[in-house]
């Protein structure tokens, strides 16, 4: 009998564990540096969700210092981000299935290539993996004004990341 209700019982912590918000999925940050953050929006009917650690500047090198140049990226702290759609898009001209990606990046002075890979959860970008890859595109960073946390925004048809003084745009459309 106590077999049975111990199986019972851990079953159904795993379905509660299971069952909470995907923020959770990032693990408690009540006593991280930096902060979870989460953007949602609908582009073209398509609901688009990137969830992502929200490090800070704090009077640090960002660009070729705490974040290497030429080098996959985890493209914000703690775990890696993830970049959910809901239906097949289109990003940068590019088509991407449905579903959930780890979202990577290079960055690099004139150029940073974003990257969707099939393993969404994973710390960092310690196991990240080239093969796993489903698409890579090619942006260009643009100059901006000085924002502290790391964001990612979602304003019309593009994707925003913005950290320090850059803003890095990709084009998102619904594929038909």
């Amino acid at each position: 009998m106590k077999r049975i209700s111990v199986t019972v019982l851990l079953l159904a912590a795993f379905l509660i564990v299971s069952a909470m918000p995907a923020v959770a999925e990032r693990g408690d940050d009540t006593k991280r540096l930096s902060k979870n953050g989460k953007v949602e929006a609908t582009i073209e009917g398509v609901k688009v969700t990137i969830e992502y650690g929200r490090p800070k500047v704090r009077d640090r090198k960002i660009w070729g210092g705490l974040v290497p140049l030429d080098k996959v990226w985890r493209t914000g702290a703690d775990e890696a981000t993830t970049f959910a759609i809901s239906k097949d898009i289109y990003l940068e001209g590019k088509k991407l299935a449905a579903g959930t990606y780890g979202l990577f990046t290079i960055p690099g002075n004139a150029e940073w290539t974003i990257i969707f890979n099939k393993v969404a959860e994973q710390w960092g970008a310690f196991n990240y993996d080239k093969g796993q890859d489903v698409l890579r595109v090619n942006v260009k960073p643009e100059m901006a004004e000085h924002i502290e946390e790391m964001t990612f925004k979602i304003e019309g048809d593009k994707v925003l990341l913005r950290w320090e003084k850059l803003v890095v745009p990709f084009e998102i459309s619904a594929a038909k």
